[in-house]
């Protein structure tokens, strides 16, 4: 690697807003919150929106959309359009 121009990397708390579970990573964003861990030590703390603890995707509750239909209930709806070159 080229030296100097990669960001430094370093332990960071990521908090999930909606759920409250906390982890410990590595990355390169920096935080004024901090937080206690449990091995003793404090590092910054960061709160995001979503993680793997409370995504829909992750926790098995994410709901299948019915896309399967949606051209012809449109064409039901607005008439069915011909584009030049094409017959229908």
């Amino acid at each position: 690697m080229k030296a100097g121009i990669h960001p430094d990397y370093h332990p960071v708390v990521f908090e999930d807003a909606n759920t409250g579970k906390k982890f410990l990573t590595r990355s390169t964003a920096t935080s004024d919150r901090t937080v206690e861990w449990e091995d003793g030590n404090t590092y910054p703390l960061l709160t995001v929106d979503v993680t793997s603890d409370s995504h829909p995707f992750w926790t098995g509750t994410a709901r299948n959309l019915d896309t399967q239909g949606r051209v012809e209930k449109f064409e039901r709806r607005y008439g069915k359009r011909s584009r030049p070159g094409k017959e229908g």
